[in-house]
């Protein structure tokens, strides 16, 4: 069995963001069972047995009959290969499901976190007075363009993959914002992805793991 290790407790506003949702819900939809470790923060973040995990001391990571595996990407995509829910067998397929999850990690994620990283973490600072306008404009031209490619199909490739469930997680992340309100479709595809019953149970999980610890 698969044993998740994710944070015993983070602050409210991360609790429904923290990258082991990932986990969780690709774990859902592969209908495939597994159980927590958890980590407090601070020190024993950086204690040998977490790093031997997660060599960043980060979470979350996994262990599963001598495998030792971190990086949520990593770590969805080798769910991935054990469910034709979030891979198709065919294989172009499947090339255009894992295409659309490194899209996710690289194209997209990573001006949506900056974003968010200065809404929540330097909102006062003055360096932000310039910076942000720059970073909104670009997530807001990526959003443009992932919305065009969307075009007006259900899922990415028409049908839910683990392409769908990264994106779908990536645009979870400015969800103090109402950027997405101007991407209707963008919107209502998010929307959609979290309506599935995998998801749910994922959430429902994590949140309620960190209220235990709370």
């Amino acid at each position: 069995m698969i044993t998740l290790t994710t944070y015993e407790w983070v602050p409210d506003f991360a609790a429904p963001l923290m990258r082991a949702l990932r986990v969780r819900w690709a774990l859902e939809e592969a209908g495939l069972p597994y159980k927590v470790r958890t980590l407090a923060l601070g020190p024993e973040q950086r204690s040998p047995e977490h790093l031997a995990r997660q060599p960043f001391a980060q979470a979350p990571a996994i262990e599963e009959d001598g495998l030792t595996l971190f990086e949520s990407g990593a770590i969805v995509l080798h769910i991935a290969e054990r469910s034709e829910v979030l891979l198709p067998k065919d294989p172009a397929g499947r090339a255009r499901s894992l295409a659309w999850l490194f899209a996710a990690l690289n194209s997209v994620e990573t001006s949506l976190q900056e974003l968010t990283v200065i809404d929540l973490f330097h909102a006062k600072e003055a360096w932000t007075a310039e910076r942000r306008p720059q970073v909104e404009a670009f997530v807001r031209d990526r959003l443009a363009m992932l919305e065009a490619a969307l075009g007006e199909k259900d899922y990415l490739e028409g049908r839910f993959s683990v392409g769908d469930l990264m994106m779908a997680d990536v645009l979870r992340i400015p969800g103090h914002t109402d950027i997405l309100d101007a991407y209707p479709r963008l919107k209502g595809y998010k929307e959609r992805c979290e309506a599935r019953p995998a998801f749910r149970r994922a959430l429902a999980a994590q949140l309620e793991g960190f209220g235990v610890a709370a």
